[in-house]
């Protein structure tokens, strides 16, 4: 392996070293290079006794923790088995729950709720679908379907437990479920709570199409909660934040009231 050659402005020649010119060409021949000209050691090389001592040093490694490397080895694999065994098996369940609450859907959509619910003696409703496919997306969005039905009927309690169970990526959705919520809590006479939740609501991406409407309501429950200047600022929040909205002119209207109960 050739050396690499000192240049004038090494260390050795700054020691005052003889120095060798070194041709301008870098694919010119170093066969006029002195080997007294050249370094000892090229110090980017690895050193080959010390590598094949790192490497022996690893071969032992591994022998002697052979069976600890493969019970590593096969958890990994394990793992990612079950991960991916999981993963269809969790499609296949939703494929199921899609198909097993299509009709439960169909009765929802043309307000037949107990038959939604219960199901109709030829498929079951969506209180199964929530039971045996919970975990999945369709089991999950019938715990949406299942809420919504329930407050319909009067039952507020079952309507907040499954809409407490029910999440969504889309921000609207999710936002309807949390007004939802307050309405089950303001039935239940927790005025306070309604409050909070159609707080959440109106903050859940804020935009101007429904925050204004929830902050409304929100105000509204704040005053049956006997929280005026919450409820104040919740109109106040609506003037400011949505001024286009067509609630500003409620808004006003209850600050009003409030401001001159005072």
């Amino acid at each position: 392996m050739s050396k690499i050659p000192y240049t004038g402005k090494s260390q050795q020649a700054r020691q005052g070293q003889p120095t060798q010119n070194v041709s301008a060409d870098p694919l010119a021949p170093a066969e006029n290079l002195s080997s007294e000209n050249l370094p000892a050691e090229n110090p980017l090389l690895e050193d080959p006794d010390a590598l094949a001592a790192r490497l022996a040093e690893s071969e032992d490694f591994v022998r002697n923790n052979r069976n600890l490397l493969l019970g590593i080895l096969a958890a990994v694999v394990l793992a990612v088995v079950g991960a991916f065994a999981f993963y269809t098996w969790r499609n296949q369940q939703d494929e199921k729950a899609q198909a097993t609450m299509f009709r439960a859907v169909n009765h929802w959509e043309a307000d037949s709720l107990n038959k939604a619910i219960k199901g109709d003696g030829k498929a079951p409703g969506l209180v199964t679908v929530t039971q045996e496919y919970g975990n999945t997306k369709a089991g999950n969005l019938a715990n949406f379907y299942t809420g919504v039905a329930s407050l319909k009927q009067g039952k507020y309690k079952e309507a907040l437990d499954y809409l407490e169970d029910f999440s969504s990526d889309d921000y609207l959705v999710q936002s309807r479920a949390y007004a939802l919520m307050g309405d089950a809590q303001l039935e239940l006479n927790k005025p306070k709570e309604a409050a909070d939740l159609y707080a959440k609501a109106a903050d859940h991406n804020a935009n101007e199409y429904f925050s204004p409407s929830y902050l409304l309501k929100e105000g509204v429950a704040r005053e049956i909660a006997n929280d005026n200047e919450g409820a104040i600022k919740a109109y106040d929040r609506i003037i400011n934040e949505f001024p286009t909205a067509q609630e500003v002119a409620e808004a006003r209207q209850y600050k009003a009231k409030l401001e001159g109960a005072k």
